[in-house]
């Protein structure tokens, strides 16, 4: 299972997320739940780098299927819109695919 936890702020606005673990939706390289999550992250994470100037700090660890994901500057109003849009895609994931292959939840962070 995916265990996301999406990170926010006093003003309610996405400031990071974490995943762990792997959807084991099916075998390693079949897993269509394993690589829309990936593909929603990684374009995510490419699109902040590109759009904004917003900058972050990346920790991840392939084997253990972790990323994590913070805002260092203020998040922009871009930087907002594609954490939401993230938010939302990995939420539609989880309707889909039921509670077994992914879960998130949502984290106050100061």
């Amino acid at each position: 299972m995916i265990k996301t936890t999406i990170f926010k702020n006093a003003d309610n606005m996405i400031t990071g997320f974490k995943m762990l673990g792997h959807a084991d939706y099916a075998e390693k390289g079949s897993d269509i739940v394993c690589a829309a999550v990936s593909a929603l992250v990684i374009n995510t994470i490419n699109s902040i780098e590109h759009f904004t100037s917003d900058t972050f700090d990346i920790r991840e660890d392939e084997d253990k299927g972790l990323i994590e994901f913070h805002m260092v500057s203020p998040v922009s109003s871009y930087g907002n819109l594609l954490l939401s849009s993230l938010a939302l895609g990995l939420q539609g994931i989880a309707e889909e695919y039921t509670d077994k292959y992914i879960e998130i939840s949502q984290k106050l962070k100061h």
